[in-house]
């Protein structure tokens, strides 16, 4: 019979993963509160770009320009800690993953189905 060891197995979730867990558990609840804001939701927004490395927030700060200039209809708001923009039934349309956030090598800029 094998000995059990006293270290856990990993649960197949990096620390990067479980943190963007933690922050998205945080935003729901911000959302849930009565009172919450569109302008809690920018500068959410605003705070995750500052807190990105050079590069990245050069690029967030452009795509934050461009998204609200070209679809003012969107709201501005964090999903997983990043800079995300919704439509009007809160559902996430746009957002943008600094290449920081789980260590890879360019910065992305994803649409959700909501987009179409």
């Amino acid at each position: 019979m094998p000995a059990k060891s006293s270290q856990t197995q990993s649960d197949g979730f990096s620390a990067a993963e479980r943190a963007a867990m933690k922050k998205r558990a945080a935003e729901l609840r911000a959302e849930g509160k009565k009172g919450a804001k569109k302008a809690d939701g920018l500068q959410a927004v605003l705070d995750s770009i500052a807190e990105m490395a050079p590069e990245d927030r050069a690029l967030a700060e452009r795509v934050h320009v461009t998204v609200t200039a070209t679809a003012p209809q969107l709201s501005p708001k964090t999903w997983y800690g990043m800079p995300a923009y919704a439509n009007a039934d809160g559902k996430v349309v746009v957002f943008f993953q600094d290449s920081g956030k789980f260590k890879y090598r360019y910065s992305t800029l994803g649409f959700q189905d909501a987009a179409n």
